[in-house]
């Protein structure tokens, strides 16, 4: 019988952290560009759409924690879109923000159901509070 000592390692590794995952809606790419820089850098994982027409695809591709969409889309009204997102069975949890550059729209985006609204051009502080309110805890 062999009595050598077995130097046995073992290894945990922890899983990665998931990102919360927001899918911004804007059809104004600058925007877009800008959230996606902006999220990246605070730990986001970002997924973007500047057609109103994707947001029910790219919700099936990436569910989102959180979804930014802005009010005036070429060709869609965002209060429309989220109404549809929160009759939804499937979408009808996943917080909205609504972003807008009209001025006195707050009521008609609270009646689509949002979440909240932010003003365009916001506050890059604001927006990431009114992201981290919004979210659900990790």
């Amino acid at each position: 019988m062999n009595n050598a000592k077995y130097n046995v390692r073992t290894t945990f590794y922890l899983p990665k952290p998931m990102l919360k995952k927001i899918l911004a809606v804007d059809d104004d790419l600058y925007i877009l560009d800008a959230l996606t820089e902006l999220l990246k850098y605070s730990g986001y994982d970002i997924y973007t759409t500047p057609n109103g027409d994707e947001v029910f695809n790219k919700i099936d591709e990436h569910v989102p924690d959180l979804i930014l969409l802005d009010v005036m889309l070429s060709g869609f009204d965002g209060r429309e879109i989220c109404k549809a997102l929160k009759t939804n069975t499937k979408t009808k949890n996943i917080p909205v923000i609504m972003i807008s550059a009209t001025p006195n729209i707050s009521d008609s985006v609270k009646h689509s159901g949002a979440n909240d609204y932010i003003a365009k051009p916001f506050d890059i502080s604001a927006l990431l509070d009114k992201i981290e309110k919004q979210l659900p805890a990790a």
